[in-house]
């Protein structure tokens, strides 16, 4: 298992991408200087007996009550415990990992006040797999993602609960195992931890990483429905793309070329073929995954930018020792970059169910009806188009943007918020959605390839096919077919079908300089 080292303002997507996939966690020794530093100010702060914000007063529309000073700690506790006002399912643990990961980047800063143990208690956690059970609504994306991340806090000073290998301990039993002890909260620290937007960039990026994934998933599985179709490779040739200019639109015509160069079925119709063009669900195949790249590229670059941001408040600097309240916190960046990603995912899908239904109708494909040999007496694919159908329908729905919504909270206090938490929080569900889809296209590709026999398609899309071919059999009579969905799905969801066609096929999420 790789193991990334945070040095804080500068991780890049990729290592981001390793801690949601499972990667061990610690941190650049050489950011406690700074932690550090960040505590003494806030001594000095506190020590000019003047209001600041969050340190010694209350918290939102509480902002003007004067907190005393033997009530620092109780006032640090206090926020923790009452917002930590959650409901909903636990977030996934590596999603929780991942915020947990994202709030360690955050601290070491230096400009969060928060004390080194504070810290060390973060990294502790992730090293010994304590993941705290985080209810997954609840948060608005400002100020900052409270009441998650108020769960993941209140397990660090001994309340609620961890997962702990897989069942739910006590947060104090499961910190007493390991020897570690519940965190006592000095001045600001509570609000450090509650206040930021780890919860919302987690989600995004667990959104982004899977849709990443998705991408190529689909641009495999859209070249062998062209081949399964007998359609055409010339709208992939690169004079097309050129003359248009957009980056992702070209990177995608060359990944199809790619994957279908070779292509005996594609030989086997270059002359005398009837058909002038064929559908727009595999003609304008680069038009519609380069705009998917394009703008997933965007979002890619606005969660590495966030993930390596300071999001709390107030911040505190050290030269001199000040603490400024801002609005680092509010999410509209994360909650665009999120609605960028629902409307990907649903594009992936709506083009690759058109490819679905493409095939299963003999008249647009040339293949016999539903895939089936025996069409009547079987209904083949018929179903499978339906079921694609119906989630791609899902996630169209999902898809409305988030971030065109605001509520007032905190007595109008916090009058405008992002939304960005269930924007982000969706994307793992629509993903989901959208992996069954590929899964199917994959398998009725697959069949219409089967029909063009002894003819194969190309090098990696036969690879591709052997493997599924591995898992599933042609369908020659009807049979239970949700297990070979489930099969495919399974295939698209976890990597492999990425992974088999190998890195030189597919575009990255991140161009190289």
């Amino acid at each position: 298992m790789k193991a990334i080292v945070i040095t804080p303002g500068t991780v890049p997507l990729s290592a981001w991408r390793d801690i949601y996939r499972g990667a061990a966690v610690s941190l650049d020794p050489a950011a406690y200087e700074a932690i550090e530093k960040s505590a003494r100010a806030v001594s000095s702060i506190l020590a000019r007996h003047q209001p600041v914000y969050g340190i010694n007063t209350g918290f939102g529309k509480l902002a003007s009550v004067r907190i005393e000073e033997a009530d620092l700690k109780t006032l640090q506790r206090n926020i923790v415990l009452s917002h930590a006002a959650g409901v909903g399912a636990p977030m996934p643990v590596a999603v929780v990992r991942l915020m947990m990961a994202l709030k360690l980047g955050s601290l070491s800063q230096g400009a969060s006040g928060v004390q080194p143990a504070t810290v060390r208690l973060l990294e502790t956690l992730l090293a010994e797999g304590l993941t705290p059970v985080v209810p997954c609504q609840g948060s608005v994306g400002a100020s900052g993602d409270l009441a998650p991340l108020a769960h993941m806090s209140a397990a660090m000073i001994g309340v609620g609960n961890f997962l702990v290998e897989g069942e739910v301990v006590p947060a104090a039993k499961a910190l007493g195992d390991v020897g570690l002890k519940p965190l006592v909260l000095g001045a600001k620290e509570g609000l450090a931890l509650l206040n930021g937007t780890q919860f919302s960039t987690a989600y995004a990026l667990a959104g982004l990483f899977e849709a990443e994934n998705l991408y190529g998933a689909a641009l495999v599985t859209g070249a062998l429905s062209t081949d399964a179709a007998r359609g055409s490779d010339a709208p992939f040739d690169p004079r097309i793309h050129h003359l248009r200019r957009h980056g992702g639109q070209i990177a995608a015509a060359e990944s199809l070329r790619r994957l279908m160069a070779g292509s005996p079925i594609r030989a086997s119709h270059l002359v005398g073929d009837e058909r002038v063009q064929d559908p727009y669900c595999l003609r304008c195949q680069p038009q519609v995954m380069g705009a998917v790249l394009d703008i997933l590229r965007q979002a890619a670059a606005t969660l590495e930018t966030e993930a390596n941001g300071v999001t709390d408040n107030p911040l505190i600097f050290t030269d001199p020792d000040e603490a400024l309240s801002g609005g680092n916190f509010h999410a509209e960046p994360v909650a665009f970059a999120a609605d960028i990603i629902a409307l990907a995912l649903c594009e992936i899908g709506s083009l690759s169910e058109r490819r679905i239904a493409m095939l299963v109708d003999p008249a647009l494909s040339g293949l016999p009806a539903f895939l089936t040999p025996r069409p009547g007496l079987n209904s083949g694919f018929m179903i499978p188009q339906v079921t694609a159908a119906a989630l791609v329908s899902e996630n169209k729905q999902r898809a409305h943007p988030a971030s065109v919504d605001s509520i007032p909270t905190s007595a109008n206090q916090e009058d405008h918020v992002s939304m960005a938490a269930h924007g982000a929080r969706r994307l793992l569900d629509m993903a989901a959605n959208l992996s069954a889809v590929i899964g199917i296209e994959l398998l009725a590709a697959a069949q219409g390839c089967d029909f063009h026999r002894p003819l194969v398609s190309s090098p990696p899309l036969e690879a591709v096919r052997t493997l599924l071919r591995n898992a599933v059999p042609h369908l020659e009579d009807d049979r239970h077919f949700h297990p070979d969905i489930e099969k495919a799905t399974s295939l698209v969801a976890d990597g492999t079908i990425v992974a088999t066609v190998g890195p030189g096929f597919l575009p990255a999420l991140q161009e190289t300089p």
